[in-house]
């Protein structure tokens, strides 16, 4: 996967009698792994689904081993009104009641007489509602027509049928699907036969799965567009593999950019493997409300704009289809074929497949510059790590509530950059036979991060490896390494990072630590509080050469003004390095503002499109978090106009689509982040106007008139400058496109530059019915970025969290409990803290996320009062 819970007035379900003693006590279940009374063996799920109903149908059927005679037995199941269970043991059946014991779905079933040890088999007849968010078995309407899908990662497959839902249990699963006549249906498996049904309906039967747990269960249904192929036989696969691409109508024209890259990537995948896809197929799903992606078996689905590129799609998209992609189809191998044993290495599948999400991105098209990517997720990650209230990467989970909280910035930046900070460190060839050791190890089956470790281990032959990641994986936080001068040699210290006005216990890491001095780089394993690195070159010191280590440094200012210089010439991993740790040692009270302006002025010439913008994006993000007030707006302006509208006006300029098309893919994207700044934050009136007589006319029929690398910012342009009529106007044409290029776009431009008169209208706009949850998220995420609105925002989350957050699954939760952090300030924490805890709380999803963004906040408000005054200065005093 690639970053809530159904409230209940009662502990029971309908459908099923209860004696009055179970209906008075309510017994103690557990929260988390179930005991190990039964393991499930194979599942036979046999559902009805007609998506244009509220509710769907289902007859399940599960083997299972019972490792001792019992009366009653926990499993899961969450919402379904079980009207029928029974359990079949020796061709005897005995009748089975069924209850829901808490909201997250843990079930209990007992049954009427005790069953001995050995098989048995579950049967339950059931239905259920579907979801109308990424969670469980959910349906959508596009264009006057029904859809629905499956997300189950984490904790979701109990939605939609009854399970021991966890990663634990891999069986086969063999799916049946009942739907109406002309509708698509897929599943992990290949579609073997279909039927007429009672009802004029069609039953799809699809061939029994490789074992599989319940979270990689995957099935959609509904009039989808498909496109079909192949992948061409490999080296590793002598036959060739059928791939579809399916998505809902309105993507019917823009099916072919993923069936034609699709093969490519998983060669590659294939050749770092050395073994062939693991599955049959392989379909890629498109979804319009999935905000990430999911590595189902062979079903892989993916958010529409992802996966949904036409000729016109910018560099931007590309990179991100690439990247999900890889990672995606790398968890086939990493995560699916072997799976971890339980949620605590979850890591295991996330931080691996976001690596190779880069690296085999990376190998598919290098003129898209992906890999560089990796570094600045892993610098974003460093943000979160720096908090005291966290986890490390690799976490006991021993909670049904905390497992969704392993997926966020810590699993992928930070796992992502460890797992690079060791290949880089071993080899590349070393690590690689490392994980090919490991997958033959545990073929179809489940693995923990110990025996990953041992692989590793066994392939390098250096157990001190082992050490250092270990040391990065297990702990929370990340170290700085001090780099100064005594004589001839560099002496490098390692503490703990913090940030202005907070303690953090000591500790320490086994580094390794790569310093580039002048042309020469040198590694070395660093497990020592302070030890003595070489240092045989010349010129600027640089000591995260090629900026994959997963640390950040400090130097002296001499050493400072040298990297600065030295900015436009840095390599993108060294320069994103030394943006991040400059900024860090300012967040840490260190440093001086004017070195902040000075690294953005000098990066601004870096030839690569990720290095040469990221000094503004930091500040814009001071800015939006109100560190640059409004007495030094306009000083910040024209910082952001003397610094990047030059560089643009040297690339030349315009929103024509594809008057761009002979650059280089990193020039294009550098041409889009430089047109964003100079528009969204330096407010530059030329570029404004060019952008909005584009969209209007783009807008007005001509496709040709703006480019999708430009959309967002001009259609941004246009509502802030336009205002209420401006922002109605788009909503309108958001809510009428069924392309989901421009859909997105269109939604957040709705609230740019909101006012109170913007916001109320928007807040009104929740009761329309047309609005999907994820849409809802996006306008109310967009009027907490604006300062005028904020306040607003923040008093309608207050009085609809409960119900808002309802049904929300892995993707939103957390996000929706970290909308109010735009908000800097430690009194604001304090109250957002007292009114809002308990409703997040009860929400069962979120809390981490929750408490991360409060002591954000908290961070936040300290660093304004120490820091805002001296910024404000260096602003006013920048050339």
């Amino acid at each position: 996967m690639r970053a809530l819970l159904l409230a209940a007035s009662a502990l029971t379900l309908p459908g099923l009698a209860f004696s009055s003693l179970a209906l008075a006590q309510t017994p103690a279940f557990p929260d988390g792994k179930l005991p190990d009374a039964a393991r499930p063996v194979a599942y036979r799920l046999d559902l009805t689904v007609i998506p244009e109903k509220d509710r769907f149908s289902g007859h399940s059927e599960v083997d299972i081993t019972l490792k001792a005679g019992q009366k009653s037995l926990f499993m899961h199941g969450r919402d379904l009104n079980v009207t029928r269970a029974v359990a079949i043991q020796d061709g005897k059946t005995i009748a089975v009641t069924w209850k829901q014991l808490d909201p997250l779905g843990v079930a209990q079933i007992t049954f009427a007489r005790p069953l001995k040890a050995g098989k048995v088999t579950l049967t339950f007849d059931y239905d259920a509602p579907f979801g109308d968010n990424p969670a469980g078995l959910y349906h959508i309407k596009v264009d006057n027509q029904w859809y629905a899908w499956t997300q189950f990662e984490s904790i979701d497959a109990r939605a939609a049928f009854p399970s021991f839902d966890e990663p634990g249990f891999k069986t086969p699963f063999k799916v049946t699907l009942t739907t109406k006549p002309g509708f698509v249906t897929a599943s992990n498996a290949p579609e073997v036969s279909h039927k007429d049904a009672s009802g004029g309906l069609v039953t799809h039967v699809f061939a029994p799965t490789k074992p599989l747990p319940t979270y990689l269960v995957a099935m959609v249904v509904g009039p989808f567009a498909v496109a079909e192929g192949v992948a061409p036989p490999t080296p590793q696969r002598k036959y060739p593999l059928p791939i579809r691409v399916i998505a809902t109508q309105p993507n019917k024209d823009k099916l072919d950019f993923a069936l034609k890259e699709t093969p490519s990537i998983v060669a590659h995948l294939e050749a770092y493997f050395n073994m062939p896809f693991p599955y049959p197929k392989l379909d890629q799903i498109a979804s319009p409300v999935m905000p990430g992606a999911m590595e189902n078996a062979g079903a892989d689905v993916y958010g529409d704009d992802i996966i949904m590129l036409d000729k016109g799609a910018s560099t931007v998209q590309k990179q991100e289809f690439g990247m999900v992609v890889s990672h995606e189809l790398s968890h086939q191998w990493f995560g699916d074929y072997v799976t971890p044993a339980w949620w605590d290495d979850i890591w295991l599948n996330e931080s691996f497949a976001n690596w190779m999400g880069y690296r085999i991105g990376n190998e598919w098209r290098p003129d898209l510059n992906i890999g560089v990517g990796a570094v600045d997720e892993a610098f974003a990650a460093m943000g979160t790590d720096a908090l005291k209230v966290g986890r490390p990467i690799h976490q006991p989970i021993t909670s049904n509530s905390q497992i969704d909280a392993a997926f966020d910035s810590i699993t992928y930046g930070k796992g992502g950059q460890v797992v690079a900070m060791v290949a880089a460190y071993l080899g590349d060839t070393r690590f690689r036979d490392g994980v090919r050791l490991h997958m033959s190890r545990h073929p179809y089956g489940n693995a923990n991060s110990d025996q990953f470790f041992g692989a590793l281990a066994d392939a390098a032959k250096d157990p001190r490896v082992l050490t250092a990641m270990k040391s990065f994986v297990n702990q929370q936080g990340l170290p700085v390494v001090d780099i100064r001068h005594q004589g001839d040699t560099l002496v490098a210290t390692q503490s703990r990072y913090t940030r202005l006005g907070t303690t953090q216990a000591a500790q320490t890491w086994t580094i390794p630590l790569c310093i580039r001095h002048g042309e020469t780089r040198t590694c070395t394993l660093m497990d020592k509080t302070t030890q003595a690195v070489p240092a045989p070159g010349q010129g600027v010191i640089l000591p995260n050469a090629g900026g994959t280590g997963y640390y950040r440094f400090t130097l002296d200012d001499a050493d400072w003004d040298a990297v600065i210089k030295a900015g436009p010439t840095l390599g993108a991993g060294e320069g994103l390095a030394a943006s991040d740790s400059l900024w860090a040692q300012f967040l840490a009270g260190k440093g001086h503002a004017s070195q902040l302006i000075a690294s953005a002025k000098s990066m601004a010439a870096n030839p690569d499109s990720n290095v040469a913008v990221d000094g503004g994006e930091r500040l814009q993000a001071l800015r939006r978090k109100g560190l640059i007030g409004d007495d030094s707006l306009s000083d910040y302006r024209r910082l952001m106009e003397t610094t990047y509208k030059p560089r643009l006006d040297a690339i030349g300029f315009d929103p024509k689509a594809g008057a761009h098309a002979s650059d280089s893919p990193d020039r294009q994207k550098l041409r889009q982040s430089l047109v964003a700044l100079v528009s969204g934050e330096a407010h530059d009136d030329d570029v404004r106007a060019r952008l909005k007589t584009a969209a209007d006319a783009y807008l007005g029929g001509d496709a040709s008139a703006l480019d999708q690398a430009f959309a967002s910012a001009a259609l941004n342009a246009r509502v802030e400058d336009g205002g209420l009529a401006a922002a109605q106007d788009m909503y309108s044409r958001m809510l009428a496109s069924q392309d989901e290029t421009f859909r997105p776009k269109a939604l957040r431009a709705v609230t740019a530059g909101a006012t109170p008169e913007v916001a109320t209208w928007v807040i009104a706009q929740f009761n329309d019915k047309r609005l999907r949850n994820p849409d809802k998220m996006t306008l109310l995420a967009g009027l907490f970025a604006s300062h005028a609105t904020r306040d607003m925002a923040y008093d309608w989350l207050k009085g609809n969290y409960e119900s808002f957050s309802n049904g929300l699954g892995i993707f939103s939760a957390g996000r929706l409990a970290s909308l109010p952090g735009d908000y800097c300030s430690v009194a604001k924490a304090d109250e957002i803290d007292t009114i809002m805890r308990a409703k997040v709380k009860a929400a069962g999803r979120g809390e981490l996320s929750f408490d991360r963004m409060l002591e954000n906040m908290r961070d936040c408000g300290v660093l304004k009062d120490a820091r805002a005054a001296e910024l404000a200065a260096a602003l006013k005093d920048a050339k």
